[in-house]
This record gives C-alpha cells, sequence and structure tokens, in this order.
C-alpha cells in the first residue's frame, strides 16, 4: 500500500455516480472509471465501507457489495490489516507502429529540424580537422559545451558552472544513466502517470519500483497522493517533468512546486526534473514556479525537442559530485557524445532562446489547428487548453484508446495510445494527439481520427461493467 484516499476525497473524485441500475454496480463503475483514468493510483487504499457509506449517504451493504463487484473484476483486493487496494490494471499498449510513407505518423511528438540547422553543421564541417585532432572519448563532455550550457543555465537564474554539467547522447541516455548509477534495485521511484514512458522503462531495466502520482490537464498534481508516497514510500528519486508536462501539456504552480520541494527534502529524494520541454513555450501567460536551487535536484534536457531529434546530444545539471558518480559509471553505457555533435551543439546553445521563439510561433499553428479540428469533429470529446508543450492529453470519454489507436492506423495514422503513458495500466479514455506536424497534415489527422472513432463506436456499445475488465 502506498497512500491511502479518505472517503471525503473519494465522494468528490466519484462527483455525479448514480444510475439507473444497481446502486452498488453504479458506484463499483464510478470506481472502475477512477482506476482506468489513474486518479486512482495503483496500491491505493480505500475507505472502509462505514465511512464511505456515511460520506456517500447509502447503506454499508451498498458499499460492500460495490466493493465485492471490484474484487470479482479485479480492481481491488482486500488485505488483513489494509483494508480494500486498488491493483495494478493490464497494459493495453498496442506497441508501436512502424509507418511506411503514406502514414501520418504522430507517434513521436517531436518538429520537423529547426530550418537554421543545416547552416550550422555547413560551418562545423568546416572545422573537421580541428575535431579529429582530438582523441574523440570524453565521458563528461567538451568543456566548451559544457560552459556554454552553464551560461545557458546562468541566464535563467541558476549559477551554475561547467563541472556541474555532463553532456550525454539525448535527455533518455541522461535517464538510463541516472538510474543505472543512482538506484539500487528494488528502490522506489515517484513518477507521475501519465508519464514519458522510456523513462519509466529505464527505471524498471534497473529494477525500481514505480509509484505513479497522478497528474492531469485540468487538475495538475495529485498534491495528497504526492504527500503520502514520500512519507509511506520513502522514493530514493522523484521523476517529474514540471514544464510542459508530456502528455498532458500541464506546468506545475508555486503550490505544487513546493509541495515536491518539501516532500523530497523530508526523506532524503532526488528529485530529477526533465526540462526537454521546458523551453517550449506558446503562450503561457506566466513564467512557471522555479525549482529552488538545492544539490538533490538533477535537471536533464536536450536539443531534441528545441532543435532536432536526430542531433543526439543531450546533459545532466547536478551537484559536481554527483556528475562526477555519474562520469565513473558511464563508460558501461558508452564511452561519450560524438565530437562532431558536440561542436554543432556549442553553436546551437547560445541561441536557444531565438530558436524556442520560433518553435513557439510554428507550435500555436500547429496546436490552434489542432483544438480546431478536434472541437468541430468530437464536440463529445474533452479538448484541454495548453499553453505550450507538444501534445494534447484528450478524453475520448470511453476506454477506447486502444481500439481507436488500432482502427486509425489501418487508415493510415499512426498514434500512440493513453495507456502507453501509463504506469501501471490504465488512462484507456485518454489519446495523446501530438500537435507537432504541419496544420494541414494535422486537419487531415483528424478526419481520419473521425472515421476511425465511427467504426469502433460502431462496433462497441456503451461499456459495461465487464468492458472495463476487458480492455483494462
Amino acid at each position: 500500500m502506498d497512500s491511502r484516499v479518505s472517503a471525503r476525497t473519494l465522494a468528490a473524485s466519484l462527483g455525479g455516480w448514480r444510475g439507473n441500475g444497481p446502486a452498488y454496480e453504479a458506484l463499483a463503475d464510478g470506481v472502475r472509471l477512477l482506476c482506468l483514468d489513474n486518479r486512482l493510483a495503483p496500491a491505493t487504499a480505500l475507505p472502509a465501507e462505514r465511512e464511505l457509506a456515511a460520506i456517500l449517504g447509502v447503506s454499508r451493504t451498498t458499499v460492500a457489495a460495490a466493493y465485492q463487484s471490484l474484487r470479482d473484476t479485479g480492481h481491488i483486493e482486500s488485505l488483513r490489516g489494509s483494508g480494500s487496494v486498488t491493483l495494478p490494471l493490464r497494459r493495453t499498449d498496442p506497441g508501436r507502429h512502424e509507418p511506411d510513407a503514406e502514414t501520418i505518423d504522430l507517434q513521436q511528438a517531436s518538429p520537423a529540424a529547426w530550418p537554421g540547422l543545416p547552416g550550422i553543421m555547413a560551418e562545423v564541417i568546416q572545422d573537421a580537422p580541428a575535431l579529429v585532432a582530438r582523441i574523440g572519448y570524453d565521458v563528461v563532455g567538451d568543456v566548451g559545451l559544457r560552459t556554454a550550457i552553464a551560461e545557458h543555465y546562468r541566464a535563467r537564474g541558476l549559477a551554475t558552472s561547467a563541472d556541474q554539467i555532463l553532456v550525454t547522447t539525448g535527455a533518455q541516455s541522461a535517464i538510463h544513466l541516472i538510474a543505472s548509477v543512482l538506484l539500487h534495485r528494488a528502490d522506489r521511484v515517484m513518477i507521475e502517470t501519465p508519464t514519458y514512458p522510456h523513462a519509466a522503462d529505464a527505471f524498471r531495466r534497473v529494477g525500481a519500483r514505480l509509484v505513479g502520482v497522478p497528474v492531469d490537464s485540468t487538475h495538475g498534481w495529485d498534491l495528497e497522493r504526492a504527500e503520502q508516497t514520500f512519507a509511506r514510500a520513502l522514493p530514493s528519486l522523484a521523476y517529474l517533468m514540471p514544464d510542459f508536462h508530456n502528455p498532458t501539456g500541464r506546468t506545475m504552480t508555486a503550490d505544487e512546486t513546493d509541495a515536491f520541494v518539501v516532500g523530497a527534502r523530508s526523506v532524503g529524494t532526488l528529485l530529477v526534473l526533465d526540462e526537454t520541454t521546458a523551453q517550449l513555450d506558446i503562450d503561457r501567460r506566466s513564467q512557471s514556479a522555479a525549482f529552488p536551487e538545492d544539490e538533490r535536484v538533477i535537471r536533464v534536457g536536450s536539443l531534441g525537442k528545441t532543435v532536432w531529434g536526430g542531433l543526439r546530444v543531450g546533459w545532466v545539471r547536478a551537484a559536481p559530485d554527483i556528475v562526477r558518480r555519474l562520469a565513473s559509471g558511464r563508460p558501461v553505457h558508452d564511452l561519450g557524445t560524438p565530437e562532431l555533435e558536440q561542436a554543432i551543439a556549442a553553436r546551437l546553445i547560445p541561441r536557444l532562446d531565438e530558436i524556442a521563439a520560433q518553435r513557439g510561433t510554428l507550435l500555436r499553428a500547429g496546436r490552434d489547428s489542432l483544438v480546431e479540428e478536434l472541437r468541430r469533429l468530437f464536440p463529445e470529446w474533452d479538448v484541454p487548453e495548453v499553453h505550450g508543450g507538444v501534445s494534447l492529453w484528450v478524453g475520448i470519454g470511453e476506454p477506447l484508446s486502444t481500439p481507436l489507436v488500432m482502427s486509425a492506423r489501418a487508415r493510415g495514422l499512426a498514434l500512440s495510445a493513453g495507456s502507453r503513458f501509463a504506469v501501471e495500466g490504465g488512462h484507456d479514455r485518454r489519446l495523446r494527439v501530438p500537435f507537432t506536424a504541419s496544420p494541414s497534415t494535422l486537419r487531415r489527422a483528424v478526419g481520419i481520427l473521425r472515421s476511425a472513432w465511427d467504426d469502433v463506436r460502431g462496433g462497441s456499445a456503451i461499456p459495461s461493467r465487464t468492458d472495463f475488465t476487458t480492455v483494462v
């Protein structure tokens, strides 16, 4: 058990749960939907039957029957001394699809390369004789590039020196390195759900146990769950994407930032902040609440989203002793970032603000076109407002994300189902739709999605309680 939900909180989350059928099944279905959306994370203890009955104004027999129904469908189990606890849901992600040339591929939420990149590459190639004169192996990174990255942080108000920077082959490489060097098997890692799936994979690979903290586009981070996770799970590390979170697009408020800082300091948790989307600002009304300088805060950045996904340059900013530990453990993974890519990156870093502004213009056009078309063709869907990032976390209303994605693939549109971003199953009523393609491509994609949705809905009834088991 990682946390406990109070009867009052659960009642508020259930909202208008009563239906026309038996009250106990309506209550059970309400809880199933909360599990499906990861608003009730796995390993959460539910309120006692008598307590929940009093809050909801129903008999204890109704709550007991609802809990029995949830046990029958595998959504909860009863543990002596812990009561009824939610269980992980089965993963339904259909996996990555390898598209052909005719397919609209929206599986990768990455914009096309920054237009000025070819010119920078050509300039660097002219200095090839100087580059190849170097030894080529450096697990820390070129000092010129590290200095440029440090200056970038100083411009953000974070005093940084080159010995606080380690250059990697992209952000994913940085996350893998952090996981393998700083974690041990069975360590607990706090992680958002939904989350960047490759980060979750990196932590699982070293044997860490993941504890999910829900986040959504509208309500942000579940601070009650986060507080309980710090207190009960004592996580060694927390992986967060505080700016333009992928896939929800949400940015942390000052209260949310403070809650994670206080929780981490109370139990000595390392905070790993994935900042790969932090500069993808479209029209944010105010700057995000920055995490304070702290020796336990580790920041991960890259050029993948801002410049080009094919430029495999990322970095870690951390306390010098953590950088030394990462550098010592790196040769097991690789022997350094290629010199040519580092030389290109060194010329790009000083221009990141300019590049980010251009990116914002491009992303605004894609976002606005996508939102307009989705709301026109899918008035029944929940299309959120986001002020930056790369995608929309769309609520489709029914647990049909996986069959919808499969139907869209057959029509030439590749997307990732909501369950792809879940930590332990769920999110089948959500769909991530990136807005990194051109407006015309996104409009075509939404048209295909409408046909796919009509096909899926035409072949399925409104999900009953058994469908919750089949789908999840």
